[in-house]
């Protein structure tokens, strides 16, 4: 039994990538592939493993968030693990990495035997997110406020060029992470949001000061992941970000949405309060670790 790694390239493929993300992490949201194909950019690979011509594996180089590292995500679809398909695409991912001078290699794994897979090759854990859950039933919304107004991206779109600028370059700093996220304005525009009308902003006067929502699902369309929430410093213990989560919320059960959930950082106690006192409760976790490159441990047969 051979494992073939190759590039994803058609539409065909990118739909056989998210198959293989999908059965293994079902909880979590998979871009579509218009959303794929908008990520596209030099560096980013994504590839496909294959034994006798059937998909069984998929994995990910890209940056990281940060800019300080790759983020390497190789994925076996359940039903073929422990069959070396997993090894192939890491060190495929890493060798890739190494060739676009990255000397440090991220990975997030939710479960033990992820964990120790990673381990074998020098990753080490180096933070933690939860998973944070919610049911939506019938959701009034909040009582609106008279310092500043909510409104939907949908309503006015301008107003997410304006967030980046006014809530996301000062917030993302604070984000429990060793080095801040970098995120272009590009970024902004292409990943923090799919759809204008389950986002919301908090305006007051004509400063953005906080925004929320919902990343929706197309694969569970019930589902919903809850998109970056901030308020600006000033604002904050003035119940805007519980106000723009209540807002999301209603929208969620005005939509047929029936749960939602988030990830938490491990440091990033007031958000998990706040979503506690919303009534969320807690899933799994999620290990964030790091390796060196070029990575150490057991290479592919045939690998010098």
């Amino acid at each position: 039994m051979t494992t073939t790694i190759r590039t994803a390239t058609t539409d065909a493929d990118y739909e056989a990538w998210r198959a293989v993300r999908i059965a293994v992490l079902p909880y979590e949201r998979c871009p579509s592939v218009a959303e794929l194909r908008d990520l596209d950019r030099p560096g980013r690979l994504m590839l496909l493993a294959e034994i006798d011509g059937e998909v069984v594996g998929s994995g990910l180089a890209d940056r990281s968030g940060d800019g300080e590292r790759a983020a390497l995500m190789p994925r076996v679809h359940p039903d073929f693990r422990r069959r070396g398909v997993g090894t192939d695409l890491l060190w495929a991912l890493a060798d890739h990495a190494v060739a676009q001078g990255y000397d440090t290699a991220g990975a997030s794994v939710d479960d033990d035997g992820s964990r120790l897979f990673a381990e074998r090759f020098g990753f080490v854990e180096r933070n933690r997110e939860v998973e944070q859950l919610r049911k939506i039933g019938d959701e009034p919304g909040p009582a609106p406020p008279t310092e500043y107004t909510i409104v939907s991206v949908a309503e006015r779109p301008e107003l997410w060029a304006a967030a980046y600028h006014q809530v996301a370059l000062p917030t993302l700093p604070d984000m429990d992470h060793p080095v801040a996220l970098k995120v272009s304005e590009d970024d902004w525009e292409k990943e923090w949001i799919n759809d204008p009308a389950a986002m919301f902003v908090a305006v007051a006067g004509d400063e953005v000061i906080g925004v929320a929502g919902l990343m929706l699902d197309s694969d569970r369309p019930e589902r919903a992941e809850v998109a970056y929430t901030a308020v600006r410093r000033e604002w904050r213990g003035k119940s805007v970000a519980a106000t723009l989560k209540r807002t999301s919320m209603a929208w969620a059960a005005d939509h047929g949405i029936t749960e939602i959930y988030t990830w938490t950082q491990r440091g990033n106690d007031a958000m998990r309060r706040l979503n506690e006192h919303l009534g969320f409760t807690y899933g799994i976790t999620s290990i964030s670790m790091r390796a060196p490159l070029p990575l150490t441990g057991l290479a592919p047969v045939g690998r010098d």
